[in-house]
């Protein structure tokens, strides 16, 4: 084999392993979200910890509509809740905002009972109201 054709197989894959090593795999990562409710006049900024990461998906080559695929994505494996109370409701409206902590991820289906599985959504950090305080957790 030529030098020039090692040297270009060489340089291929020191590409490719450059760029599957830069894909996160699915952990825990810091973020901050915003804990707020409409009747509630302040936002709290938390910092917590969610899953994020890739995982490995399936795109078959024939595609049919009696066979479905199941993708799976960066989700809780274990996780706590976590309850904080809203600063300045007005009486009759619950204080209490509640929310997921990642203690370890895993890539599964999307449970929906502790997370978002939608397309897009409203950014994590997103404040409608003002703005109070970053809490940590």
């Amino acid at each position: 084999m030529p030098a020039s054709v090692s040297l270009l197989l060489l340089l291929f894959f020191a590409l490719v392993l450059s760029r599957s090593s830069s894909l996160r795999l699915c952990e825990p990562v810091n973020e901050t979200i915003s804990a707020e409710k409409e009747e509630c006049p302040k936002c709290l900024l938390i910092q917590t910890s969610i899953c994020s990461g890739s995982c490995p998906t399936k795109d078959p080559v024939f595609k049919s509509a009696l066979s479905t695929v199941q993708q799976h994505v960066c989700t809780y494996k274990d996780l706590r809740f976590v309850t904080v109370t809203l600063p300045d409701c007005p009486p009759g409206v619950d204080p209490h905002f509640t929310f997921p902590l990642a203690l370890s991820c895993e890539c599964s289906l999307c449970r929906m009972e502790s997370s978002d599985c939608t397309i897009q959504s409203v950014g994590p950090s997103d404040c409608m109201s003002g703005e109070l305080a970053i809490q940590n957790y």
